[in-house]
């Protein structure tokens, strides 16, 4: 994919930006390298003082970001400036609170271990590089970001080709805040050359969020330099849906699961099973929903979705729904692509979905859901799981111990009550299976690039 901003209401493209030459790349390592030298010295105070100047930034420019996100990738503007101001929160969490997630632990009287004094301390690795994908361009990289630094990292963004503006955007934000110079940096680099800065000894951790393919690369070159990784790939997230439950409510919420950034989110909901004594009643209202949710120009502020990001995504997404109808699923909304200019998909609902469809165990990166009826809650678990992914899940159900049974057997990286999955600064996020490994945001989240030190005294 070429480095570039192409218009997904239209396909024509903005702006094209040249990839940094080899020489640019080693440059921008070796700075990152030394910016590592001074920022771990620097006090939990110092940094959070830039990271909130460069919250304070980012928020002051929201309209003018959030305009740039639609432009490059299609989101509207509404959730674009949402984007905004969340990555603004998460930069001003971990400002306030890195400190007290890393503070040093006593995790017995130092007496047990026949010590005077003993403590664990948290110390930042050095370089980290984050691949990171065009979905949430600013939120997925300021929740690397936001963290590595307030540990006292280093990093570098190699961002998704057709949103270099945002990337260039973030690779000036924190200098602007006051972060030292190399302390976090763009690198416009095309995927083929992301293995050689893994197996580049300076970088010393990487993170990535994106495809299983993607993933899996990345995690054996991290493997075969014993390098620290965290990914956060694909979901296939479930939305449950039992008769205690509040049933207007959660049709109105499973459209929002599914439609959320034009379908294309890891935890945007896919499955929907819907118990069968309430399942008629359920079709009929999320249907309606989808059908009269109508795709439109992200730029207008009364738009539901915008397009999808690229036209591979639609063409990918296009094929699964004619793979599955063509197999016997009956489409109940959608499924056409509309004529016109630009990547749009409607939105689209599927029964009748059975396993030698594509879709059944394939994530489907747009706005199709597909509904199943279930007898029970074990039914809708055991599907559930019988999935290579695992990252969240939503479940509705007013009756204590149908919630309680479903936290304890889904096999996620959360299982969320009566509302949408959701990411959030303070909670842990991340999943299972082909959904990948390792925490982003929290204290857990921090705490993945850091030398976990035993200091134990005679």
């Amino acid at each position: 994919m070429a480095i570039a901003t192409i218009d997904p209401t239209t396909g024509i493209t903005l702006k094209t930006f040249d990839a940094h030459t080899p020489e640019e790349v080693e440059n921008r390592i070796a700075r990152a390298e030394a910016a590592f030298r001074s920022l771990q010295n620097t006090s939990f105070e110092e940094r959070a003082r830039w990271m909130h100047k460069a919250a304070d930034i980012l928020e002051s420019e929201a309209d003018e970001v959030a305009r740039l996100i639609a432009t490059e990738m299609g989101k509207t503007l509404t959730t674009a400036k949402y984007e905004a101001l969340k990555s603004a929160t998460g930069m001003r969490h971990f400002a306030d609170h890195a400190q007290r997630y890393l503070s040093p632990e006593t995790p017995v009287p130092a007496s047990e271990v026949n010590a005077s004094n003993l403590h664990v301390q948290f110390d930042p690795l050095g370089v980290v590089l984050a691949v990171m994908p065009w979905n949430y361009p600013l939120w997925q990289a300021v929740r690397f970001a936001a963290p590595a630094l307030m540990a006292g990292n280093t990093g570098l963004l190699k961002h998704a080709s057709n949103v270099p503006q945002c990337a260039l955007y973030l690779g000036d934000l924190f200098a602007r805040g006051g972060f030292p110079e190399g302390a976090f940096q763009t690198l416009l680099v095309e995927g083929k050359d992301v293995i050689p800065l893994v197996d580049d000894a300076r970088i010393r951790a990487v993170t990535l969020t994106g495809s299983v393919a993607a993933g899996s690369a990345i995690a054996e070159a991290a493997g075969r330099n014993i390098k620290r990784s965290v990914l956060e790939l694909g979901g296939m997230d479930v939305f449950i849906v039992m008769p205690s439950a509040d049933i207007e409510k959660a049709a109105a919420q499973a459209v929002i699961a599914r439609l959320q950034n034009s379908g294309q989110s890891c935890i945007a909901a896919k499955r929907f099973y819907v118990h069968e004594d309430v399942y008629d009643r359920f079709e009929h209202l999320f249907v309606t929903g989808m059908a009269e949710t109508v795709a439109g120009d992200p730029l207008d502020e009364s738009t539901s979705f915008g397009p999808l990001a690229t036209e591979r995504g639609r063409q990918d997404v296009h094929e699964l729904v004619r793979d599955a109808r063509e197999k016997g699923a009956a489409v109940q909304c959608g499924g056409e692509i509309p004529e016109g200019e630009g990547w749009y998909y409607p939105a689209t609902v599927l029964t009748g979905v059975t396993e030698n469809m594509r879709i059944y165990r394939e994530e489907c990166f747009g706005p199709v859901a597909c509904l199943y009826k279930v007898s029970s809650l074990q039914e809708a678990i055991a599907l559930s799981n019988d999935s290579d992914f695992g990252l969240s899940s939503s479940v509705w159900t007013n009756d204590e111990t149908e919630a309680t049974e479903a936290a304890r057997s889904i096999e996620a990286g959360g299982v969320f009550i009566n509302g949408l999955t959701a990411s959030f600064p303070a909670v842990p996020f991340g999943g299972l299976k082909d959904s990948g490994y390792g925490r982003e945001l929290s204290a857990y989240g921090i705490r993945e690039f850091v030398n976990i030190k035993t200091v134990w005294t005679a």
